[in-house]
């Protein structure tokens, strides 16, 4: 079967496929995307195809895998072009968008990188590499490509940090100004580093996927992905160009002063309950989110997650639609998102997640009890193994030693509680040291060893509901 690029394109309108509009060939790449993934390619690459199909020639996208790069390749052999499943009430739809220009390996290739920052057509760059990926190496490389802009008298760039954390804009201008001098300088004064906060719910790439992009399209696609009808892009007013937000609120995106209300709502309402999800499914052999908030006990759950231990402590005005369009999301039977996907980089999503919400409610004397069982359920998530006796790999950069501190109390709560809580790096000062808390996970812990997790939420919803003991 032929694969899709440029030159098997104009075969898609026929079976109902929207394809790029704009003349690509014409196109420079305007924004040069690190963390070339699923994620960044159904959601800011879809919202500068938009742009670029109405006429704003300067939002192409140059993406770069920062290690792995079958992707990349894979991608650079279609030209950029991949296609798009998006599930709505209505129905599956395909599209090709067309933003991405070119494709490169920070890895292999860090001088194709350095030259696009550096590029006189880069006016933005744009991130995701996830929590994890905001280290000393990623610093140097953004300071290497800015330090060729200011010597060539280029103009700054506007940095967007789309990761899952809270404050990104200014992390990542804390990252590529923590080194003093005449660069740190310059960075901080011609360049713009909003935060900002994405959202869609993007499963990773599965053979059936593939499979289903090719009966769409007529075409061999290795990079096909499908992603939900729903899309935010919520970002603060803080551009090196002021024209670029009009143009991205025309594209759908939502321009804003203070992105704080969105990031906080996005990470402990949607991320928070979706690691609580990860944990129970992989504990119980349940395989996607849907799986998941289709059983009623996690469904109730996440609802009272939310509502009685979150919400509170949430300046999102319309927190109540929001949880109420989250749980109709994670029900999309279309997306299976794999509880082990999400569960990914737990130790490094979890202390965003739970303890802000968790330090909260305690320090107003109110309930935590659906925290501190998400705590439990992760607990026993470490230890690899499923209620049906399955093995199942944790893939985290903290899994050797949390692993093993689990497997090696494994079976005594308070042991496991004990050994777990001296995780600073997890809980905090506040949770580790907190009777209240620890106490609390330890319960839910015997409970779930106890009962299983079906059978401990059970008795969690019974002794939660109205006429119970919060």
């Amino acid at each position: 079967m032929p694969s899709l690029n440029r030159h098997t394109l104009n075969q898609l309108p026929e079976r109902g496929v929207r394809v790029p509009g704009a003349d690509r060939h014409r196109l420079t790449p305007g924004v040069l995307h690190l963390g070339l993934g699923a994620f960044h390619r159904a959601h800011q690459a879809l919202v500068f195809d938009h742009l670029l199909q109405a006429g704003h020639r300067h939002w192409g996208v140059h993406g770069v895998a920062m290690r792995s790069t079958t992707l990349a390749d894979a991608l650079a052999r279609q030209d950029g072009l991949y296609a798009v499943q998006i599930a709505s009430q209505q129905g599956l739809h395909w599209q090709v968008p067309g933003a991405l220009l070119r494709t490169s390996v920070a890895a292999r290739e860090p001088e194709a990188v350095l030259q696009a920052i550096a590029a006189p057509g880069t006016r933005w760059i744009t991130l995701t590499v996830t929590e994890k990926g905001y280290t000393p190496e990623l610093a140097a490389l953004l300071r290497q490509g800015l330090a060729r802009r200011q010597q060539a008298g280029l103009p700054g760039l506007t940095l967007a940090s789309c990761d899952n954390l809270s404050d990104n804009g200014r992390r990542l201008q804390a990252l590529c100004t923590a080194e003093p001098g005449a660069l740190s300088d310059w960075i901080a004064q011609r360049c713009a580093f909003p935060n900002s906060m994405v959202d869609r719910i993007v499963p990773a790439a599965t053979p059936e996927r593939l499979q289903a992009a090719r009966q769409a399209l007529g075409l061999d696609d290795e990079a096909a992905l499908g992603t939900e009808a729903f899309w935010e892009w919520v970002i603060e007013r803080r551009f090196v160009d002021p024209a670029d937000g009009p143009a991205l609120a025309s594209a759908g995106v939502t321009v804003v002063d203070d992105v704080r209300p969105f990031e906080e709502a996005k990470l402990r309402l949607l991320n928070g309950s979706h690691s609580a999800m990860a944990c129970m499914g992989a504990v119980m052999g349940l395989a996607v989110i849907a799986d998941c908030i289709g059983t009623p006990a996690i469904r109730q759950f996440v609802h009272s997650l939310m509502s009685t231990e979150v919400a509170p402590h949430l300046s999102r005005r319309d927190w109540a639609d929001y949880r109420d369009a989250l749980l109709a999301r994670f029900g999309n039977p279309e997306l299976k998102h794999s509880v082990h996907q999400i569960a990914t980089d737990s130790s490094q999503k979890i202390p965003l997640r739970w303890p802000p919400s968790a330090e909260r409610q305690l320090a107003a004397g109110q309930r935590i009890s659906h925290l501190a069982f998400s705590a439990a359920v992760y607990l026993r998530y470490l230890l690899g193994v499923n209620e049906q006796g399955q093995p199942y790999t944790l893939n985290d950069p903290q899994a050797e030693s949390l692993q093993a501190l689990a497997r090696a109390h494994a079976g005594d709560a308070a042991a496991t509680v004990r050994a777990l809580s001296a995780r600073l790096d997890l809980w905090g000062t506040t949770l580790a040291n907190h009777p209240r808390w620890t106490g609390a996970v330890q319960h839910h812990l015997e409970r779930i060893q106890a009962l299983g997790v079906l059978g401990a939420l059970n008795e969690l919803h019974a002794a939660t509901a109205p006429s119970g003991t919060p």
